[in-house]
């Protein structure tokens, strides 16, 4: 058998590149420490949206912390009105007003917990009526993104190959 390769040197030796720094993006922002601590996942939708679902700034508020607290989607958040309270520098009377308006708006629904022999605690909340709202309003944003998307592209090329409108 004949080995063709056998003459051919190589002329340039490629280095191997080191790996790419793995850290995640929101470590490299906000710190490893800070990161840590924990974080919270939630559309960007539901900040855009924010006006056209009616949500206040203070209601908005408590949706981030509710979601803060709602990792699965079996398991619904049931913080303390005392919870929310301190975290957001208001009174439990305050969130309790707001979380009554949320619920009001059908984003929120309220459910009573008991313990037996203890009695009511925590509620627990239902964020399902938000969830469905975000559904109904994304077709509306996706089009709308897409639509920016195709002007931004249509600016982007010289005026001679643009459409006509």
């Amino acid at each position: 058998m004949v080995k063709i390769f056998s003459s051919i040197k190589p002329t340039k030796v490629v280095p191997i590149k080191p790996k790419a720094d793995t850290r995640k993006a929101s470590e490299k922002k906000y710190g490893k420490p800070v990161m840590d601590l924990g974080f919270c996942i939630v559309p960007s939708l539901l900040m855009q949206a924010q006006a056209r679902l009616g949500i206040n700034p203070v209601q908005f508020n408590i949706i981030m912390h509710l979601a803060d607290i709602w990792w699965d989607v079996a398991q619904r958040p049931w913080p303390k009105k005392q919870l929310l309270a301190e975290r957001m520098g208001m009174s439990e009377r305050q969130v309790q007003r707001q979380i009554a308006e949320l619920e009001s708006a059908g984003l929120v629904q309220r459910i009573e917990r008991t313990r037996p022999g203890r009695g009511k605690t925590s509620n627990e909340y239902d964020l399902s009526g938000l969830v469905k709202r975000l559904k109904e309003l994304e077709p509306e944003f996706t089009e709308m993104k897409q639509e920016n998307q195709k002007r931004r592209k249509a600016v982007a090329l010289p005026k001679h190959r643009r459409a006509s409108t």
